[in-house]
């Protein structure tokens, strides 16, 4: 079994995070600006933030234990399994960050250590 605090990532984004990222920003800006957005994330290095940061700057509620992926997110914890990167934007029009992809990762470390890095790209 994984020490709980030791999370596990993938030295890359996963494709279909990029696609999960686009698909919910599409809903926040414009095709074009979103286009923009995603290639930058592409082209980003990968940084990490203390998960209780990533959370306070997102302004976000925290999913509990009783959300079905949350849940599946904290087995693949204890199991060892890594993750993907989180996806992150600074929207400095409103003072926080979008968490582009990887709330739900980001629900079950969290629940794991406030403290515990997460790996991610921020543009």
């Amino acid at each position: 079994m994984n020490n709980e605090n030791d999370i596990l990532w993938f030295d890359e984004v996963a494709e279909g995070n990029y696609i999960a990222a686009q698909s919910y920003l599409t809903l926040l800006f414009d095709d074009h600006k979103v286009v923009k957005i995603i290639s930058k994330l592409r082209a980003a290095e990968i940084t990490q933030f203390k998960s209780k940061d990533v959370f306070r700057a997102s302004q976000l509620s925290l999913l509990g234990i009783s959300n079905a992926r949350v849940e599946k997110n904290r087995n693949k914890i204890a199991k060892g399994e890594s993750f993907s990167p989180i996806l992150l934007l600074r929207d400095q029009e409103h003072g926080k960050v979008v968490i582009a992809d990887g709330y739900h990762r980001m629900c079950a470390i969290y629940g794991f250590d406030e403290d515990v890095w997460i790996r991610c790209k921020i543009v």
